[in-house]
C-alpha cells in the first residue's frame, strides 16, 4: 500500500471523488470537488485505483462538519460532510455527466430540482443485528457499525434505534436474527424479517411489541396526496416521507384526459391519483404484496382502475391502440430492453419516466430518444446526505401534436 496527494476533479455516482494519479482513476470517499488530499490507494482493477483519505490538505469552501457521529464509518450517508445546496448542485452534475457518457444524451437544459426537508425523513429502515448489537452496515462492507441514533430517520425510527440497542442485548433476543426491516407511518411501525438463520417465532413478536407498543400486526395505512394507502409487509413504498406528495405531483402534473397506463404500479401511489384525472387508468404490477394492496387501495377509490398482475413486458405486448399517457416507474435494473421495445412499437403520446439509477435512465433514454424528445426533467433529491437521487422525465412524441 502506498499514498499520494491528489487533486479531486469531481464526485461520480455512488459518492466518490475523482482523482487521477499517473494515467489512473482514482477513487476516494468522503471528499469534494476542488480538494487537494493525502489517501492511501489500493489498486482495485486494471487502470483504477482506489484511495482511502487520510488528510485534507486543502477543504472546499462547501466542506462542513457532519451532522453525524458515525459518518464516515456507517455505510448509510456519503455527503454529510457537504453543504446540503451543494449537494443538489453535484447531483444535478452527475445525472448531466451519465445521460452523456451512457447515454450519448447532451442535455443542456434545465434540470428542475425539487428538494425538502434534509433530516429526519426516512419512514423506511433496515437494522442488522451481530453479537449482540444493532446498526447499519459499514462503509463498503457487510460488518456491523453499532448506532444507537440516525439524523435522516424519521423520529419514530430514531426511537426504534435506541430502543432495539438494548433489546438486541436482552436474553429474550433470538441470536439467529441478523435482519429486519421497520416502515412507519409516523403512527404505527411494520417490521418484516429480512434475514434470520431460522424461522422467528411469534413469541419474539408479541415480546417486541412490549417494548415497541406501536406495532402493526399486519398492514398499516399511510396518508398523503389525499388519498389513503394500504401497505403490507414486503411492498414498495417511497421512503422520503417529506416529498411523496410533492413527487407525485411531478410525475402527473395537471395531465388529462381518455386513458392512462401505470407500469409497476406498486400499491397505487400514482394510480389513484391518476384515477381523478382519466376515465379510464389500468394499473400493472406484478409483485405478489404490492399487487394485493393495489387492488385493495383502487377499490376504495374508483371503479374506473383496472388492475392486472403482469410483468410491464407482458401487458405492453397486449395494447393495439397507444393511451393518452403512460407512467413508468421501474426498479433499479430500470426498463430493459423488451419494455423500451414495446413502448417504441405502442408510442403513447406521452411518456413519463421515474428513475432511481440514472445509468439505467441513460440506457432507457438512449433507446426512447429515436421517437421522442425530452420536455421536462426533474431531480427529485429523496435521499438527502446520499448519493441517491430520483429522476422524472416527461417526454413526448417528437414532431406530433396531441
Amino acid at each position: 500500500m502506498r499514498s499520494a496527494e491528489l487533486n479531486v476533479e469531481k464526485l461520480v455516482y455512488g459518492g466518490d471523488g475523482l482523482a487521477r494519479l499517473e494515467g489512473q482513476a482514482v477513487l476516494v470517499p468522503f471528499v469534494l470537488p476542488s480538494e487537494r488530499v493525502s489517501a492511501s490507494l489500493t489498486s482495485a482493477n486494471p487502470g483504477l485505483l482506489r484511495g482511502t483519505p487520510l488528510q485534507i490538505l486543502q477543504p472546499a469552501a462547501q466542506r462542513i462538519v457532519p451532522r453525524c457521529e458515525y459518518f464516515g464509518d456507517c455505510g448509510g450517508c456519503q455527503y454529510q460532510h457537504a453543504e446540503y445546496g451543494f449537494q443538489l448542485e453535484q447531483k444535478q452534475a452527475i445525472l448531466r455527466e451519465t445521460l452523456r457518457r451512457l447515454g450519448g444524451i447532451d442535455y443542456d437544459r434545465e434540470i428542475h430540482v425539487i428538494a425538502g426537508e434534509p433530516w429526519f425523513y426516512r419512514n423506511r429502515i433496515q437494522l442488522h443485528f451481530e453479537e449482540r448489537q444493532s446498526g447499519f452496515h459499514r462503509a463498503g462492507s457487510r460488518a456491523l457499525c453499532a448506532v444507537e441514533r440516525c439524523y435522516i430517520s424519521s423520529p419514530v425510527l430514531v426511537d426504534v434505534i435506541a430502543k432495539l440497542q438494548t433489546a438486541v442485548k436482552q436474553p429474550q433476543w433470538p441470536g439467529f436474527l441478523r435482519s429486519l426491516e421497520f416502515f412507519t407511518n409516523e403512527s404505527q411501525i411494520q417490521v418484516n424479517v429480512l434475514d434470520s438463520a431460522r424461522p422467528v417465532a411469534a413469541r419474539f413478536f408479541e415480546w417486541l411489541r412490549a417494548i415497541l407498543p406501536n406495532l402493526a400486526p399486519g398492514s398499516i395505512e399511510y396518508d398523503t396526496a389525499r388519498h389513503k394507502f394500504q401497505i403490507s409487509r414486503g411492498a414498495f413504498f417511497q421512503v422520503n416521507r417529506f416529498l411523496i406528495d410533492a413527487l407525485i405531483d411531478e410525475v402527473i402534473g395537471d395531465r388529462s384526459g381518455s386513458q392512462a397506463v401505470d407500469l409497476y404500479a406498486g400499491v397505487g401511489l400514482f394510480t389513484l391519483p391518476l384515477a381523478t384525472r382519466f376515465k379510464s387508468v389500468h394499473a400493472v404490477e406484478r409483485g405478489g404484496p404490492a399487487f394485493h394492496d393495489l387492488e385493495h387501495n383502487a377499490s376504495r377509490v374508483a371503479s374506473h382502475i383496472a388492475i392486472t398482475r403482469q410483468s410491464a413486458e407482458q401487458f405492453l405486448s397486449s395494447l393495439t391502440e397507444p393511451p393518452d399517457l403512460i407512467i413508468a416507474d421501474p426498479p433499479r435494473a430500470g426498463l430493459g430492453k423488451n419494455a423500451t421495445r414495446e413502448l417504441l412499437r405502442i408510442q403513447p403520446y406521452t411518456l413519463t419516466l421515474v428513475s432511481c439509477d440514472p445509468a439505467t435512465l441513460a440506457r432507457d433514454l438512449r433507446k426512447l430518444l429515436s421517437a421522442y424528445r425530452i420536455a421536462r426533467m426533474t431531480l427529485i433529491d429523496l435521499f438527502p446526505q446520499t448519493y441517491h437521487f430520483e429522476t422524472v422525465v416527461h417526454l413526448q412524441r417528437a414532431a406530433t401534436e396531441p
